[in-house]
């Protein structure tokens, strides 16, 4: 019996990580590339602002925010999971293949070979802890950043501590909009009413003391 190097529980099957943060992993590599072209929507200039210069002569704003532009730039996600690529290649001694290609299609094929070593990972590799982490850390906040444009993001509750029926946490953030009196997550769907705000609470405090511990 091992310990998962991501959960920090006992394993019985001797691997690295333990089936659930196996299966968690695959779910958001699998949701990596999907997830990176709904942040394409949020590239487009809101006709909010205004134009040209802003109201008091200045430039106008960066219409656009800044954390969408660093995921799907080409040294974003792209990059990072090619890293990943690069050090299991390294590891199992395979040669160095170039990136090349749009970031979008260059966070397919990564996301691929990445899904395609998984198993391998999972069972032998001493670096499968901090590698689930940053998977886990990336497809969190991408999705945090993915919203209908345009609105009012209202009041952030925390993370929405739903399980898919795998036992994976859905990990999007929550937020009341303004005059909504039912907190919806935009990812799973799933609903919160005021009758199960309490115990709500209570879930997404005890997420984000794991996450704190795990980090």
């Amino acid at each position: 019996m091992t310990t998962c190097l991501l959960c920090d529980e006992h394993d019985e099957t001797g691997g690295m990580l333990c089936p659930a943060c196996t299966k968690a992993t695959r779910v958001r590599l699998e949701a990596l590339p999907v997830l990176y072209r709904g942040l394409a929507p949020l590239l487009t200039p809101s006709v909010s602002g205004g134009q040209g210069r802003s109201g008091k002569g200045g430039p106008a704003p960066i219409p656009v925010t800044l954390d969408v532009l660093d995921i799907r730039g080409p040294g974003g996600m792209a990059s990072l999971l090619e890293s990943w690529v690069d050090a299991v290649r390294q590891e199992r001694g395979r040669p160095e293949q170039p990136h090349t290609g749009s970031p979008e299609g260059r966070v397919d094929r990564a996301a691929g070979a990445l899904l395609g070593y998984l198993p391998w990972i999972a069972v032998s590799w001493s670096e499968a802890g901090d590698f689930a982490k940053e998977i886990r850390e990336l497809a969190r906040s991408v999705s945090t950043m993915i919203r209908p444009p345009d609105t009012d993001r209202g009041t952030r509750i925390g993370n929405c501590p739903a399980q898919f029926e795998d036992g994976v946490i859905c990990g999007a953030a929550l937020r009341l909009p303004p005059g909504e009196r039912v907190v919806k997550c935009a990812w799973c769907l799933t609903s919160y009413p005021p009758a199960t705000w309490a115990g709500l609470k209570v879930l997404v405090d005890e997420d984000e003391r794991t996450a704190s511990n795990a980090a």
